[in-house]
C-alpha cells in the first residue's frame, strides 16, 4: 500500500444500528444525462469503480464495507482530488435508494457552529428509522472551517453515538482539526491525482462533449490543474462555451494565468531592461491580460530554478519571491511588491556579477 497516497491510522469499528434526520440531503438521482449540469456533476463518479486514481484508499475501503467494519473517517487532501466523490460513492453502495434517509451531509463552511452540533447532526445521530436498519452516516465536508467549540461538540458526539452513526470528517487541511477529532477517526490523505489519470479521464469527456481542443490546450489544462479535477472540468467547460477552438493561449486567457511565454518576458525585462522599463512594460502586461502578481510569483519559482544562476544569486532570489509572497498574503498593494520584485532582479544580477 502506497505511502504517498494514503495516511491511515487507528479507529474503533462498531456494531449496527438505524435511525433518521434532517438536513441537507444527498440526491439520489444520475446525473449522467443532465445536459445543463456543470460538468463536475454530469461526470461525477457514482461508485467505487469510477473513482479516478487513489486506488489504495478505494481498497481499503472496499475491504471495510464488506467485511462490515466501517469506521469513523477524516479524508483531508487537496481539492479536486475525490474526497466528496469518495464518500457518496460508498454511501450509494451501502444504501443505495435509502441513502435520503440514512445519510445527512452538511457543509462546514455554511453551517460551522455549535448548534448544528446540538441541532442537526446530534437529532440526526439519536434517531431511528423505522424501515431501514444498519449505520447511518453523517458526512461533514469542508470541516476545517468548524470553530474549534464545534469541533470539541463533535468530538462527545462521536463518542455517544457510535452504535449506530458513522462519520466521515472531510477537510483540506489536517492540521485544523483538532487532535481529539482526529484520534477518533480514519485518517485517509487524498493526493493529488496523476497526471495521466487526468488525462485519460479529460480525454473521455473532450471525446464525449465534442469539445475541439489541441494538444497543447490539454497540456495546458494539465500544466494548470495541479492535480485538482474540478479545475480541469471547470477550466474545460468555460473555454469550451467561450471558444470554437481551445488551444493553450485560451486555457490562459480563461483562467487569467500567466503563460510561460509571458513569464519568459517578465523574466527578460527584469535582467535586461533598465528598472523602470522593466516595471512599466510588466504594469503594462498585467493591465492587458488581467494578471495578478500572485500568480506570477507562482510561476516564477520553477523558472528561476532553472535559470543558469550562481547558486547564491539563486537562494537570494527565492528568498525575496518567499519574502513577497508573504506581504501579499496579509495585504500589502501589488505595486510596491512588484517594485520590490523588479528591485530583487537587479540585485540578483549585481550578486552574480560580484
Amino acid at each position: 500500500m502506497s505511502a504517498e497516497s494514503m495516511d491511515i491510522d487507528s479507529a474503533h469499528p462498531a456494531p449496527s444500528s438505524s435511525s433518521s434526520g434532517k438536513g441537507k440531503q444527498t440526491e439520489l438521482q444520475s446525473t449522467s444525462g443532465a445536459e445543463n449540469l456543470p460538468w463536475v456533476e454530469k461526470y461525477r463518479p457514482t461508485s467505487l469503480d469510477e473513482l479516478v486514481s487513489q486506488s489504495d484508499i478505494v481498497d481499503t475501503l472496499q475491504r471495510f464495507i464488506d467485511d462490515g467494519k466501517l469506521p469513523h473517517m477524516l479524508f483531508y487532501g487537496p481539492p479536486g482530488t475525490g474526497k466528496t466523490t469518495t464518500i457518496l460513492a460508498i454511501a450509494r453502495k451501502l444504501y443505495g435508494k435509502n441513502m435520503g434517509s440514512m445519510v445527512l451531509e452538511l457543509n462546514a463552511s455554511d453551517d460551522r457552529g455549535i448548534d448544528v452540533i446540538r441541532d442537526q447532526i446530534k437529532t440526526f445521530s439519536s434517531t431511528r428509522t423505522v424501515f431501514s436498519s444498519g449505520l447511518k452516516l453523517v458526512i461533514l465536508d469542508e470541516a476545517d472551517a468548524m470553530t474549534t467549540p464545534a469541533q470539541a461538540a463533535l468530538r462527545r458526539v462521536i463518542e455517544k453515538y457510535t452504535r449506530n452513526v458513522r462519520f466521515c470528517i472531510i477537510c483540506n487541511y489536517v492540521s485544523k482539526i483538532i487532535p481529539a477529532v482526529q484520534s477518533r477517526c480514519t485518517r485517509f490523505r487524498f493526493a493529488p491525482l496523476r497526471l495521466s489519470d487526468i488525462n485519460s479521464r479529460l480525454d473521455m469527456i473532450v471525446e464525449r462533449e465534442g469539445v475541439n481542443i489541441s494538444e497543447d490546450g490539454e497540456n495546458a489544462l494539465i500544466r494548470l490543474s495541479g492535480g485538482d479535477m474540478r479545475r480541469v472540468l471547470n477550466v474545460l467547460q468555460a473555454c469550451h462555451a467561450a471558444y470554437s477552438r481551445v488551444d493553450s493561449g485560451e486555457v490562459y486567457a480563461c483562467t487569467g494565468q500567466p503563460s510561460p511565454e509571458d513569464i519568459k518576458r517578465i523574466v527578460d525585462w527584469m535582467l535586461n531592461d533598465e528598472f523602470h522599463i522593466a516595471l512599466a512594460n510588466i504594469v503594462a502586461l498585467k493591465r492587458d491580460k488581467g494578471l495578478a502578481l500572485q500568480d506570477i510569483i507562482s510561476e516564477l519559482t520553477p523558472y528561476v530554478n532553472n535559470i543558469d544562476f550562481p547558486p547564491a544569486t539563486r537562494v537570494y532570489l527565492l528568498e525575496q519571491l518567499a519574502e513577497i509572497e508573504n506581504h501579499m498574503s496579509v495585504g500589502s498593494t501589488e505595486k510596491i511588491q512588484l517594485s520590490a520584485l523588479v528591485g530583487s532582479f537587479k540585485m540578483g544580477i549585481e550578486l552574480a556579477g560580484n
